[in-house]
């Protein structure tokens, strides 16, 4: 099972923590910890290739889910897209990399979510793009506000694993 692979392999920590948001936290869920194990990148590709629906194209944020993003491309054989989290000033200074054409159905993959900010950023990227994107897979929920910003944008969030089921 996926909760107990992420705490066997330390990828759940407890302590004292700041969030990306800078808000203060009693535990941290590192997926980059378990993403680099083969064995748990894959059970998690897994895991998500079983959420799919329709979608042609995945699509993750630099730097934690593009490992997600290329484990599940690999297991589904659908190409993948990287969004950068700001605008490159050299080379062709995309947001986007990879094939996105317009009205492609992309599944956004995160590797944790709190506040659901950054999918939504993502989100819109996307969608300014020309993709079409109502659904984000998440390895873990933190269950602290993601799912409903996310639904009050259109969008559907899927975790694999909530918090709650760490504790």
């Amino acid at each position: 099972m996926l909760k107990d692979s992420l705490k066997k392999c330390g990828a759940f920590k407890t302590g004292e923590f700041t969030l990306t948001s800078g808000k203060k936290s009693n535990f941290y869920v590192d997926i980059k910890q378990a993403s680099t194990v083969p064995e748990i990148l894959r059970e998690i590709a897994q895991c998500m290739a079983g959420k799919l629906t329709d979608e042609k194209k995945i699509a993750g944020m630099e730097l934690g889910a593009v490992p997600l993003a290329v484990a599940l491309s690999l297991e589904t054989n659908l190409p993948y897209l990287i969004i950068r989290k700001r605008e490159r000033k050299h080379g062709t200074g995309k947001l986007v990399e990879g094939n996105l054409k317009s009205g492609d159905k992309v599944i956004l993959v995160e590797d944790v979510t709190t506040t659901g900010s950054s999918l939504l950023k993502a989100a819109e990227i996307i969608k300014q793009e020309g993709g079409i994107v109502d659904r984000a897979l998440v390895v873990v929920d933190r269950e602290e506000g993601a799912f409903e910003l996310l639904k009050e944008n259109g969008l559907e969030l899927v975790p694999l694993v909530r918090v709650s089921e760490m504790m």
